[in-house]
C-alpha cells in the first residue's frame, strides 16, 4: 500500500546556470508542482530553490532513501555539492482536532446572539 506525502524541498547554493537541469532532476524524482517552484535569496544572499508536490514513495522506500535519491539527482544536475533539504509530510496521519457543537452549545451560543441583538436594539433606541 502506498502512502501519500507532500514533499517540500529546498536547494541552497546551486549553480544558477544549472537551474533548469536541477528542476528537471526534481521532476524526474517526484511529482512536484511546476508552479510551486521559486528561487529566492536567503539572509546570506544565497540562491534558494524551493518547491513542493504530493505523491507516493516507491514501494519500500523510506523518506531518508527518497532524500538520498533526490539529493544525488540534484547534485548530478548541479555538477557539484549544494544543500538539499526535504521536509516530508505524511498526509494520511496528520494530527487534527475535531470540533463538535452539541445541543448545550446551541443554547449557549444562540442565547449570546439573542443578548447581543437585544443590546444592539437598546442602544439604537436610546
Amino acid at each position: 500500500m502506498s502512502r501519500s506525502y507532500e514533499m517540500m524541498i529546498t536547494v541552497t547554493g546551486f549553480d544558477e546556470s544549472c537551474l533548469f537541469e536541477i528542476e528537471k532532476a526534481c521532476f524526474a524524482n517526484w511529482p512536484f508542482e511546476a508552479e510551486s517552484f521559486s528561487v529566492d535569496r536567503d539572509t546570506k544572499n544565497t540562491r534558494v530553490l524551493s518547491g513542493n508536490g504530493i505523491g507516493s514513495l516507491c514501494i519500500g522506500e523510506s523518506e531518508e532513501e527518497f532524500t538520498d535519491r533526490l539529493a544525488k539527482a540534484v547534485w548530478k544536475a548541479n555538477g557539484s555539492y549544494c544543500e538539499v533539504g526535504v521536509q516530508a509530510l505524511y498526509l494520511e496521519g496528520l494530527p487534527y482536532e475535531r470540533h463538535l457543537r452539541e445541543e448545550d452549545d446551541y443554547e449557549r451560543l444562540m442565547s449570546k446572539v439573542a443578548e447581543t441583538q437585544n443590546d444592539h436594539r437598546e442602544r439604537l433606541v436610546s
